[in-house]
């Protein structure tokens, strides 16, 4: 089976998808964390493609970086400024080939995530 990843970003507090999310991706090789590539979410919250497709796809340590102030900010969520929650990185790390899904719930002041299927 080859690798791959994706995600899926929901607005807990509107109760809808997160459309129009910029993601980043990384690769952490030790102190370095090297650009894969940037994306945005869809109107289902998801990106078009697999944020990190199979022919791509090597096992190591990945980041995410989820730009949840711009979205939030977008569709009006009240804050103070600076917001509590901008940027989210989430880094984890992928042994095997298989698929990785890692989603993200967001409000204005918290969120979660975990290995999905």
């Amino acid at each position: 089976m080859a690798g791959y990843l994706t995600t899926h970003v929901l607005d807990t507090a509107r109760g809808c998808p997160a459309a129009g999310m910029r993601i980043e991706l990384y690769r952490i090789e030790g102190e370095a964390r090297l650009h894969l590539r940037s994306l945005v979410t869809n109107a289902d919250g998801r990106t078009d493609e697999q944020i990190l497709p199979a022919p791509e796809f090597a096992p190591g340590c990945y980041e995410l970086v989820f730009h949840a102030g711009d979205y939030l900010e977008a569709f009006g969520a009240s804050g103070e400024s600076p917001r509590f929650l901008n940027l989210i990185p989430i880094r984890f790390g992928m042994a095997e080939h298989a698929h990785y899904h890692v989603p993200l719930l967001l409000s204005p002041y918290g969120y979660s995530t975990y290995r999905g299927s």
